[in-house]
């Protein structure tokens, strides 16, 4: 059946049905049922999925609506993340997530700027949840240990934080030495996220003005085998630890 047969048999305009294809727009329950009638293609998990996406994620109750990620990494049980810039989200201090918040270029009013900051800390807590546990593997730039976000006193307890994080049984954590020089993943961060069940995994990518997810096989393993790689030129997690040790005793000393 062809696109335009089919859009025609469902009451929807081509581009519409197209969209829902794409997963560019989410496809209601009624709609679901009218095309496996129309298929004569009954799949009893796709109901269910469809009555799960319909329902306001967790996050809503704290105004944020249309999140890119934060669905995505919910329904997620391993994350690889590859982190040029800024630690990892998951392993944020209070104090140094609000530095990178207030240095964003969106306009919030105190309320949002508040519930971002508790939905970030609310996704930490499944590195330590042992019944819906999310398991991360970080991979990050040894310059980002050396960036002074939020300024010293603030780098101090976030490398501090770094160190205790470390030691979790859900999170590796590695650093990419500047030794190293150039690398191919000076291009951009990334993030991959795998799920259970065998479900396709995503790449996750933002840049200026939005973000990325990306299914297509190709690009997720090559995604993947860029993270294997920059993986076998990081510190392992002993050095890395122990980097970060350098790091904090030669630019931000003791409290």
């Amino acid at each position: 059946m062809t696109l335009d047969d089919a859009a025609a048999a469902l009451d929807k305009t081509r581009s519409t049905l197209h969209r829902v294809e794409q997963g560019e727009t989410r496809a209601d329950i009624h709609l679901v049922r009218s095309m496996m009638d129309l298929y004569d293609q009954y799949e009893p998990d796709l109901v269910e999925q469809t009555r799960r996406a319909a329902k306001p994620g967790w996050w809503v109750s704290y105004g944020l609506q249309d999140t890119g990620y934060i669905d995505v990494e919910t329904e997620a049980s391993h994350v690889r993340e590859f982190c040029l810039s800024y630690v990892p989200g998951l392993l944020q201090t209070d104090a140094y997530m609000r530095a990178v918040f207030e240095a964003h270029h969106l306009q919030r009013s105190d309320r949002e700027f508040e519930n971002q900051v508790k939905v970030r800390l609310i996704r930490q807590l499944r590195l330590t949840d042992s019944e819906d546990s999310l398991e991360l593997v970080a991979l990050i730039d040894e310059g980002v240990l050396r960036k002074e976000v939020g300024g010293v006193s603030v780098m101090r307890g976030q490398l501090h934080h770094l160190l205790l994080a470390s030691r979790l049984a859900s999170v590796t954590l590695r650093v990419l030495p500047d030794r190293l020089g150039a690398h191919h993943g000076m291009n951009g961060a990334f993030i991959v996220l795998g799920f259970p069940e065998s479900d396709p995994e995503v790449l996750y990518t933002e840049y200026v003005t939005g973000s990325l997810h990306i299914e297509a096989d190709a690009e997720v393993n090559a995604a993947k085998l860029l993270f294997e790689h920059l993986l076998s030129k990081a510190l392992d997690p002993d050095k890395s630890v122990a980097l970060i040790e350098r790091v904090l005793a030669e630019r931000f000393g003791p409290e």
